[in-house]
């Protein structure tokens, strides 16, 4: 595995302006998602009944997850794997096709109106499309791959196949495709939503993690390490492919198989992160803090998943794992570690753009100084605070027990759960477009240059 700064290549990265882009609208998408959630968990629902929990799930996983993904490929896979992106123009092309399309179709669904909201998904389907295959060409380029450019490669293909799902449930509002297939709606939004979430979605965050994790820990590969990564890295795609085709045709034995390799292959990776942000040497950061929390959850995440999954993988209550904690910590995993790379990601980029060119004339400011450690903070505690009320509601036997005036208490605490987890979510997107505002400005979101001049020692004083 490629582990070290050394390893990297700052010469073939696309014009910085494409991935902030990216990063700047997945934003705007958390904050819309967070919004109508909140008014969801307040009981002000759409005019859709069913379809706008549909709609929230779309502006969060797609809007700002997978756009957020999409994005940081875009931008580091040229990075990582020394190779030019294969076109500019269609990465600037994917995020306006997916911007739209997940807009169109969200908004269909909450104000109940799926039939057109189908127009918009194959909008948004277009839009994956187009990134897959210009990440696809990216990556032919850079074989043999590393562990990190395996699992990209992989999560790719994840990707394009949740879209072709998605795209057909989409089209079965308007058109009924469906009838006559003998495959059943929820079997095939199971397969869809695994394929995305379990597939695209942490299949990109444990090669991430395996690249990542090196690098700002500061910590040397253990070689048990890397024979789990080995490991890992065999069993958790088959896992993905396996639960998915199990729970779309609805064999329960296949998909357990694949369960079991899904949460074991996680655990594998959540034990190496924990470890890794155990020995870590320097000071504690945004990134490396919400890391921390990523990989507890990971592992408890994993625990509890195996331990359903092992009894049933079938039916909507255990998509995520547990039908209680899965969603809570399976939220956790990929949310914490995608704001905790953004913590770092966003600023790297607008010190790019702003002061490498500076470095050695004058004094610059290091990427930890770009954004607002206090605000920084407070979002951490917010989300965090709330992930755990959240759980508690999912969870507590006290309040459980309570009957009625226990379900209302564990309402308000899961109300007051989600209150926090959107403050913190605003906080945090807040704290990132100041970022760019005030180090960048909006002149930086129009300039098409790459700043590839800048080379490596540039760029590694950002951390001095």
């Amino acid at each position: 595995m490629r582990g070290v700064p050394g390893d990297l290549t700052t010469s073939t990265r696309p014009p910085t302006t494409i991935p902030l882009r990216h990063f700047l609208v997945a934003l705007a998408f958390l904050v819309a998602g967070g919004a109508l959630g909140l008014l969801r968990v307040a009981g002000v629902a759409g005019a859709g009944p069913g379809l706008d929990g549909i709609a929230v799930a779309h502006l969060l996983l797609v809007g700002w997850v997978c756009l957020t993904i999409i994005g940081a490929m875009t931008q580091f896979v040229p990075v990582w794997s020394g190779v030019e992106i294969h076109s500019e123009r269609l990465a600037t092309l994917q995020l306006v096709a997916v911007a739209v399309g997940v807009a169109g179709f969200a908004a269909g669904l909450w104000l109940g109106r799926p039939a057109d909201a189908a127009l918009a998904a194959g909008v948004m389907a277009v839009g994956i499309g187009v990134f897959a295959y210009n990440i696809a060409r990216t990556l032919w380029r850079a074989r043999p791959f590393d562990t990190t450019e395996t699992h990209f490669a992989l999560a790719v293909g994840f990707l394009a196949l949740a879209a072709v799902l998605g795209g057909t449930l989409a089209a079965d509002y308007r058109w009924s495709v469906l009838a006559g297939t003998g495959l059943s709606r929820p079997a095939v939004v199971d397969a869809h939503v695994t394929l995305a979430v379990l597939g695209a979605v942490v299949t990109t965050v444990i090669g991430a993690l395996y690249q990542l994790g090196p690098m700002f820990t500061q910590t040397d590969t253990l070689p048990v390490e890397t024979r789990a990564a080995r490991a890992e890295t065999a069993a958790y795609p088959v896992g993905v492919v396996a639960l998915a085709a199990g729970r779309l045709v609805e064999q329960e034995a296949v998909a357990t198989l694949g369960g079991l390799l899904v949460a074991g292959g996680a655990a594998v990776a959540g034990a190496v992160l924990l470890r890794r942000i155990r020995d870590a040497t320097g000071a504690v950061t945004p990134m490396l803090s919400r890391y921390a929390v990523v990989a507890a959850a990971t592992i408890a995440w994993s625990a509890t998943a195996f331990a359903t999954w092992i009894r049933t993988p079938l039916g909507a209550g255990v998509r995520f794992g547990h039908p209680a904690v899965g969603p809570v910590l399976l939220g956790a995993l990929v949310g914490f570690v995608v704001v905790g790379s953004l913590y770092h990601v966003v600023p790297f980029i607008v010190w790019l753009d702003r002061y490498a060119d500076r470095v050695g004339l004058e004094r610059v400011p290091a990427i930890d100084d770009l954004y607002d450690a206090r605000i920084a903070s407070v979002d951490l505690a917010a989300t965090l605070g709330g992930a755990l009320l959240i759980l508690a509601a999912a969870v507590s036997p006290a309040v459980a027990s309570l009957g009625p005036d226990g379900l209302l208490v564990g309402g308000l605490v899961h109300t007051a759960g989600g209150a926090l987890v959107v403050l913190g979510a605003l906080l945090f997107a807040g704290n990132m477009a100041g970022t760019v505002i005030r180090h960048g400005g909006p002149e930086m979101l129009r300039r098409s240059g790459s700043g590839s001049t800048v080379d490596s020692e540039a760029s590694d004083a950002a951390d001095r």
